[in-house]
């Protein structure tokens, strides 16, 4: 029986972590939707009115340099509204708003989080699309244009930039863990979309059809994945552009970037009850598949089997006679990656840590904070607003 156990649990970790990733690849060579793209133009005429929706909470330090990156974005000014949804600032960002004519603010007294700040502020959206993006981030010139021309594809109800984690080789665990998770993540949802969808939206720069939005729980914790994931339960497909990119600074230190896992980890044990119809693969079929294979797997079960790896190595190898068994291999190898995890952890605030030993580190504490994001959910920690991660 552990035996049975310990090799359903290592299957699970390397479908999990490595075999999703070549099976879509192969999917997507040799499967890859045939997409419907209507009239790509560029023309200044065909390009429809849009709004940029900023949420914020107390963000008056990056406003001026928000604000500059938007003044820059290549898109027509007379076709771009750009609308600041305040959430309870006890700063002095509303002010520092009124400044700019062309900002549409609209505000609250009460902090009641994100996504009733979205919910809000769609009340005031009046354009076909309306592109989301967090007020920290920094977006390339022709972000819009690309994400734009997404839509003339008649499948596409969403459409998700890429985001890009700024670091440098003085950055320390926290930045470059991040970093290099992002990048893995990245070629994943390129792969998903040449296959069928994406699997949910990045919050850093997203855009749907204004039409398809859909009021959401207040209480929701991953806004940009519920709204993103219910537009393509309604058959919509989820389109991947990674030439539209938002770049933010990583986290400050493995303490907030902690802070800032727990929370998404609860978004994710969160989503899955909130999105049980897409666990009905008969009815939902590739959109499930790639659901089940790149979220529901990592968010629930797949940690819980990656831990019970080291026990159960150890007792099925101490009954085999010979060193040399299966399990004792692989429990040499786990040892060998966990000490280098513990070097990471170690030289967690050292900028001159290898790969071969932060990268381990980090993976560990992804699926150590799935498993605390349970205790975060139930203890309902996150009522009180969003909690911000400070960045560099």
């Amino acid at each position: 029986m552990l035996q049975f156990i310990f090799w359903c649990s290592l299957l699970l970790v390397l479908y999990t972590y490595v075999g999703y990733g070549l099976l879509i690849f192969i999917l997507a060579r040799y499967m890859p939707y045939q997409s419907n793209m209507g009239n790509t133009s560029d023309e200044e005429g065909d390009l429809p009115e849009i709004t940029l929706f900023i949420t914020a909470y107390n963000e008056a330090e990056i406003i001026a340099e928000k604000m500059a990156n938007c003044r820059a974005l290549d898109y027509p000014a007379h076709k771009l509204k750009t609308l600041w949804v305040i959430d309870g600032s006890t700063d002095e960002s509303e002010v520092l708003l009124r400044e700019y004519p062309e900002v549409q603010v609209v505000s609250s007294t009460l902090r009641k989080g994100k996504t009733a700040a979205i919910n809000h502020g769609m009340q005031h959206v009046s354009t076909s699309i309306v592109i989301f993006s967090d007020a920290n981030c920094l977006l390339n010139t022709d972000a819009l244009a690309i994400i734009v021309n997404q839509f003339n594809d008649p499948s596409v109800g969403c459409v998700s930039g890429e985001k890009r984690v700024a670091f440098t080789d003085d950055d320390t665990i926290s930045s470059k863990g991040e970093g290099t998770y992002w990048k893995y993540e990245s070629l994943l949802k390129k792969l998903d979309f040449q296959y069928y969808s994406t699997v949910g939206a990045a919050g850093e720069l997203f855009a749907i059809r204004t039409s398809l939005f859909s009021v959401m729980e207040e209480d929701t914790l991953l806004d940009d994945f519920l709204l993103s994931m219910r537009i393509a339960q309604r058959g919509y497909r989820i389109a991947y552009t990674p030439d539209a990119y938002a770049v933010e600074s990583g986290s400050l230190n493995m303490e907030e970037e902690s802070k800032r896992k727990r929370r998404i980890a609860a978004g994710g044990w969160q989503s899955i009850n909130r999105l049980l119809p897409l666990l009905n693969i008969f009815h939902y079929g590739k959109l499930s598949f790639q659901y089940l294979s790149h979220r529901v797997l990592r968010w629930s079960v797949t940690p819980f089997a990656l831990f019970a790896l080291f026990p159960l190595s150890i007792m099925i190898g101490l009954g085999c006679v010979s060193p040399y068994n299966v399990f004792n291999v692989i429990f040499v190898a786990q040892v060998v990656f966990y000490l280098c995890a513990a070097f990471g952890y170690l030289n967690k605030d050292n900028s001159k840590v290898s790969k071969l030993f932060y990268v381990p580190y980090y993976f560990i504490f992804m699926n150590i904070n799935v498993l605390l994001g349970i205790y975060y959910l139930l203890s309902k920690q996150y009522l009180g607003g969003w909690e911000k991660s400070r960045r560099k």
